[in-house]
């Protein structure tokens, strides 16, 4: 039953595509065999579906078609991909990745430039009143570096399957001129470039921040056939490279909620335990950067596994505590020296 119904509705849609003056309730009631009340739903889902659809004002009576064939009627966007489009550009400009959100913009004005004036009109109230009413939580982290010119370099020698060459001012020789096989572009809380350099294959993360003099070379370079971007980050929690490492965190019964929807790496498995508690295992490096993360599960985890993990944990609490008893003891001093000004 449910398939007839998607028949006739596009069976609906193929007559008012092809009839040039369109069609009144009562006539696509008659093509369709329907009554006249659903008739009047058929319409307003293909209304909902593809805004392309035009009324004509008929004497007392209006009709309804759809111009210019089904074509342009499918490709046409509706109004919720207009405001995904919207807000993933917001969502960028908020990260701080401006040049990338000026792209979608672009593309966003070249769709809109493409619909037809009727359709856009009609839709465009609802857009506007969906972007005022969504926005994207801003995140504490670090504003990544993009620069818009030395990312069109980096892709131009993806694309063209070319050697790079810039200075770098990070490394163990910083200022010094580095020749690489670009592998791909890594964006996250810090934009890197994944290259491996001149003959070698191990791949390495350069900050883009870091990269000056950037110049696309004439030699051919190509990353592995077998190397796999997604597979290459998935390797680490964050964003440094390592040997990975079994990880097994429980996350006690208060926390399980959480912890059942919640997104650890890509590669986890979470076992809900008869306890209540929640299981989570996956591969990874990184330890670092996942004991930062796990300050933010309170008394919520317990570290089962790896003791390098619990290494990096021990060694951020106390760097932690220190910062803070020295900030202490400052403010202390500060008082103290305040008050003896003071003469109290």
């Amino acid at each position: 039953m449910r398939h007839e119904k998607a028949g006739g509705l596009l069976d609906l849609a193929r007559r008012l595509a092809a009839s040039a003056e369109g069609l009144t309730l009562d006539e696509m009631a008659w093509e369709a065999g329907v009554g006249r009340r659903t008739a009047e739903r058929m319409r307003d889902a293909l209304a909902s579906l593809f805004p392309q659809m035009e009324e004509i004002p008929d004497g007392a009576a209006k009709r309804f078609r759809i111009p210019h064939g089904l074509d342009g009627f499918f490709q046409s966007p509706t109004t919720e991909e207009l405001l995904e489009l919207n807000k993933a550009s917001a969502a960028l400009h908020t990260a701080g990745a401006s040049p990338r959100a000026r792209a979608l913009e672009s593309l966003e004005r070249k769709v809109r430039a493409a619909m037809r004036a009727g359709a856009l009109r009609r839709m465009a109230p609802d857009v506007e009143a969906l972007v005022r009413a969504e926005t994207v939580a801003v995140q504490a982290g670090p504003r990544p570096f993009e620069d818009e010119a030395l990312i069109a370099g980096v892709r131009q020698a993806l694309m063209a399957l070319r050697a790079l060459r810039f200075v770098y001012a990070g490394g163990s020789t910083p200022g010094a001129v580095r020749e690489v096989t670009p592998y791909g572009l890594m964006f996250g809380r810090a934009n890197y470039l994944v290259a491996a350099e001149k003959d070698t294959v191990a791949p390495r993360n350069w900050r883009l921040d870091r990269i000056g003099d950037l110049e696309v070379l004439d030699r051919p370079a190509a990353a592995p056939a077998d190397f796999s971007l997604g597979d290459y980050a998935s390797r680490s929690f964050g964003i440094y490279q390592g040997e990975p490492e079994d990880v097994a965190l429980r996350i006690l019964p208060h926390g399980a909620e959480d912890a059942l929807g919640w997104r650890f790496h890509p590669t986890q498995t979470t076992a809900l335990q008869p306890d209540g508690s929640v299981l989570v295992r996956f591969q990874a490096s990184g330890m670092r950067e996942l004991a930062w993360h796990l300050f933010t599960w309170g008394d919520k985890v317990e570290i089962l596994k790896p003791d390098s993990l619990r290494d990096a944990m021990r060694m951020e609490l106390a760097a932690a505590v220190k910062a803070l008893d020295s900030g202490q003891r400052r403010t202390s001093a500060d008082r103290s020296a305040a008050a003896s000004t003071l003469g109290l």
